[in-house]
């Protein structure tokens, strides 16, 4: 392992030494990924028996871009055993054979786990072992459904690179969109709150916009609410979003679990981006609509945003 590592870094560090240091160890662990995986060939070309346990403890964007996605191909090539991952993730890995939810916080350091084809970024999209995961099929009901389409907008308002919040939709962008945008959409804000999902080294700050809702646009509906009567029964919050996410074609989101969760059920996701590797790397163009088909607007700036929610919404 140390050997093969050693052998990325001085592969990138001769063909990629131009690049500033803060990315360049993403190709190197691209590299690491892929000659990781040849260790399986056989298992997973050849013998094709159920072998594979699957397990990550990371945060939730990576889980999504390549933990499920891995997880699934290997469910539909036969070979997966059994995946574990964190507490509020059983309807995520609906087709898995034997799931367990293990973890009770998710980790920095669990995000790299060098037995995925992938972790975090990667100038390198065009992955054997993996496959979309058909959520907004298997998640579509009809019990979420309103007189107008649907669109959520998925905010956060958290702590980013140890510092305070970077991308987030402030009072006064949250403001601009659902006035244009109420009278032609049925409108479902979702900001989860901290006792509602898995949390990692991330603090959660508040954003005093529920009170400001109920106030200024009463009709906007609020995912928590509709978590609070849970006409569907659904058994955490993460279950709710999967069925009313499957029913929507229209997202407005926020990078990181917010834009990847987003991005799986087809339609537009415009995401508000203004800093990270993904910029470099080109994740919202390259990855994110492998996902499902989805059409993604990356605005980098609330003017971007502004101007993308005029032409598109």
């Amino acid at each position: 392992m140390y050997f093969l590592r050693k052998l990325a870094g001085l592969y990138v560090r001769l063909r990629w030494g131009n690049l500033p240091e803060d990315v360049r160890y993403y190709y190197r662990d691209t590299y690491y990924c892929e000659l990781e995986q040849w260790k399986y060939v056989v298992k997973d070309y050849f013998s094709k028996k159920k072998y594979k346990v699957i397990s990550f403890d990371g945060e939730f964007a990576p889980e999504l871009q390549f933990t499920l996605p891995f997880a699934y191909w290997h469910y539909k090539n036969g070979t997966l055993k059994e995946t574990r991952a964190a507490k509020y993730t059983n309807e995520l890995y609906f087709f898995s054979p034997k799931h367990i939810e293990e973890f009770e916080t998710r980790t920095t350091e669990g995000n790299y786990n060098f037995e995925l084809p992938r972790v975090l970024y990667s100038h390198d999209y065009d992955m054997s072992k993996w496959a979309p995961v058909p959520l907004k099929e298997t998640y579509k009901n009809d019990l979420y459904v309103y007189d107008k389409p649907l669109l959520i907008i998925a905010n956060r308002y958290n702590m980013e690179w140890d510092g305070p919040p970077l991308s987030f939709y402030s009072i006064e962008v949250l403001d601009f969109m659902i006035s244009r945008l109420k009278d032609k959409y049925t409108i479902i804000y979702n900001r989860p709150k901290p006792q509602n999902i898995t949390m990692d080294n991330s603090d959660v700050y508040d954003l005093n916009e529920f009170d400001w809702l109920e106030k200024t646009h009463p009709e906007v509906l609020l995912m928590e609410d509709i978590f609070k009567e849970n006409k569907a029964g659904a058994k955490n919050f993460n279950h709710l979003q999967l069925m009313v996410y499957s029913n929507a074609e229209k997202f407005i989101s926020i990078h990181g679990g917010t834009a990847a969760l987003a991005s799986y059920f087809g339609g537009t996701n415009l995401i508000l981006s203004k800093k990270g590797p993904e910029h470099h790397f080109g994740c919202y163009h390259k990855l994110y609509p492998k996902l499902s088909g989805a059409k993604i607007l990356h605005a980098k700036t609330e003017d971007e945003v502004k101007s993308y929610v005029e032409q598109h919404y």
